[in-house]
């Protein structure tokens, strides 16, 4: 008998392993409409940057893994630059928050 939780135990027979769902990227359903301002766009980017530094799977269609086997293709370019391509393709969707200090001046 294995302490492995990952497998399953049919009577006498041998462990099956179970199957590992593939995980996808999230990919938005409508397109981001392009950044005009650069400081917008330069903020978006990094904060997508930090996804992607801490794990987040790219929503580049060149980077996704493969949905069957799970396997991942190499990113050669730096993760900034993968960023930023994706907030230009508009696959980044983003808030901006109200600034209510301005409001309550005047």
């Amino acid at each position: 008998m294995t302490d492995n939780p990952d497998t399953l135990l049919d009577g006498d027979t041998e462990p099956i392993a179970a199957p590992r769902p593939v995980a996808m990227p999230r990919i938005p359903e409508e397109r981001a409409a392009p950044i005009t301002s650069r400081f917008l766009f330069v903020d978006v980017s990094s904060r997508r940057a930090k996804q992607l530094r801490r794990g987040a799977l790219p929503r580049l269609e060149a980077l996704r893994p493969d949905p069957e086997t799970g396997l991942r293709p190499e990113v050669t370019s730096r993760l900034e630059h993968v960023a930023m391509e994706e907030v230009e393709q508009g696959l980044v969707i983003y808030d901006l928050i109200e600034d209510k200090s301005a409001e309550e001046t005047t």
